[in-house]
């Protein structure tokens, strides 16, 4: 296992390397400047528009349940293990990325929202609806019908790729082996129960965790995407408001320790302190994990969530667009950092050994220490347990739209898909945690690439359209 690890790891840094990185940040920094700021000037009115659906727009769910679907799919184990992962230590005391990735998920996170806009807004000007109402978008339409025909092999690659990452990455093994782990660490710490998988011992609290979650996945993602966002829209708001309210506690308790924990983000971010080596890898190996970690989290670039605004009640591709930018902001700039912000003050990310979720674990049970420790734990394990489970959710949702692209609309392909993918939940919690998040980094890489060969070719027609959108509305309010 860890020769296949180390292959992977290999894998992962030929893909993650400085020119996807640099591509992924180059088409978010040229659209911020295309747009004209958008993400800053027009986010007053995105936030306003999250809650106000469209009455007369075509498509199968409000906007507000394509965001929750689109944040059900984002807000995951990447908002509290992602973030652990990247500025936590390694088992041998070593840093990873250190605090200084927290700076770096700021930076793709920002002009990440106006990558988010201009997915959000392709995804409904390029959308069709067939006879039965049924409504198709995302990179895969946009590529073809924007881009035209001739590129339809790309938008098959999107697919694939997209496919991949929801059964494979983000959608299965990730979310489940968050699950596993936060479970285990409150119900079975020292594994003092267990049972022998295939010559490996395993504790109880896992399987059962694999049985039950695997049988909720199925009682959901079986009814296609209205219940999927029909669940989205209960789970989600509850989930993000109990998490920011506790790591809120968590921080005004601490307060004092606040201001060295921003200096100390900003530190690392920039080589001051150096994570490994001199200070040029020092920053660099901050700014790799905290943007692959970041778009890991938000999913800017990577082409999933306009899948889910494809089928808001829209007429308005700016509307959607918008809408669709929110989520970043909401999913890193909020969430991120405030789990970020609880484990550089508590200084988590010092603790030898820890790994994952126990990083954050550490965090919530030194800094809500006026609470028993197993109270802490139990509020951050319920708060990654509904995280992942709608990220499960949502990218079941994305896989088997990909799939249905790719074999053009067959529904024995999908119904298969369905199947498969209620099995890579089941065995999720049995997979290493390094050997999870490194398959899920390299399909995440992967997926992006055609995403954001469209989203350049096309950023004319957002631009244009964008600017035209808002002068007519200048226009009307006068």
């Amino acid at each position: 296992m860890s020769e296949f690890t180390d292959f992977l790891v290999k894998v992962d840094d030929l893909v993650w390397g400085i020119p996807l990185i640099v591509l992924i940040l180059a088409a978010g920094i040229y659209l911020t400047f295309r747009l004209r700021l958008l993400q800053i000037v027009h986010l007053p009115k995105a936030l306003k528009y999250m809650f106000k659906n469209e009455e007369d727009g075509h498509g199968e769910v409000s906007s507000f349940g394509a965001l929750c679907t689109a944040l059900s799919a984002t807000i995951g184990t990447g908002n509290i293990v992602g973030v652990a992962t990247a500025i936590g230590c390694t088992a041998l005391g070593t840093a990873v990325g250190g605090p200084g990735a927290l700076f770096w998920m700021w930076v793709a996170a920002f002009f990440g929202m106006a990558t988010k806009y201009a997915e959000g807004f392709l995804a409904v000007r390029y959308r069709t609806i067939d006879e039965e109402g049924h409504v198709l978008g995302g990179p895969f339409y946009y590529i073809e019908n924007g881009m035209g025909h001739k590129w339809k092999w790309l938008a098959k690659v999107f697919s694939f790729f997209g496919a991949c990452v929801g059964l494979f990455g983000i959608g299965t093994f990730t979310q489940v082996n968050g699950i596993a782990s936060a479970v285990q660490s409150f119900f079975d710490p020292n594994k003092e129960d267990t049972v022998s998988i295939l010559g490996n011992d395993y504790s109880i609290a896992i399987v059962i965790t694999a049985f039950a979650l695997a049988i909720c996945v199925g009682l959901v993602v079986i009814g296609g995407i209205k219940r999927i966002a029909s669940v989205s829209q209960v789970i989600v708001p509850f989930m993000a408001i109990l998490y920011i309210v506790a790591v809120l506690v968590l921080i005004v308790t601490n307060i004092e320790k606040l201001p060295g924990a921003l200096a100390t983000i900003v530190e690392y971010a920039f080589g001051v302190k150096a994570v490994a080596g001199g200070v040029l890898s020092s920053i660099a190996i901050s700014m790799q994990k905290g943007i692959a970690r970041g778009i890991f989290s938000n999913e800017a670039g990577l082409g999933s969530a306009p899948i889910a605004a494809a089928a808001a009640k829209t007429k308005e591709p700016v509307r959607q667009g918008l809408v669709t930018m929110t989520g970043t902001f909401i999913d890193t700039i909020i969430v991120c950092t405030l789990t970020g912000l609880s484990i550089v003050m508590m200084d988590s990310y010092k603790v030898v050994g820890l790994e994952g979720v126990q990083v954050t674990t550490h965090a919530f049970q030194n800094g809500l220490s006026f609470l028993p420790a197993e109270v802490s734990s139990f509020i951050l394990m319920v708060c990654l347990v509904f995280f992942a489970f709608t990220t499960i959710l949502g990218w079941d949702y994305y896989g088997e739209r990909c799939l249905e692209y790719l074999s053009n609309k067959s529904k024995v392909a999908v119904n298969v898909y369905r199947w498969l993918y209620i099995l890579a939940v089941f065995i999720g919690p049995y997979m290493t945690v390094k050997a999870v998040w490194t398959i899920a980094d390299i399909f995440n890489g992967l997926m992006a690439i055609p995403n954001i060969i469209a989203l350049f070719t096309l950023s004319g027609v957002v631009a244009k359209e964008t600017k035209e959108h808002f002068e007519k509305k200048k226009q009307e309010n006068k």
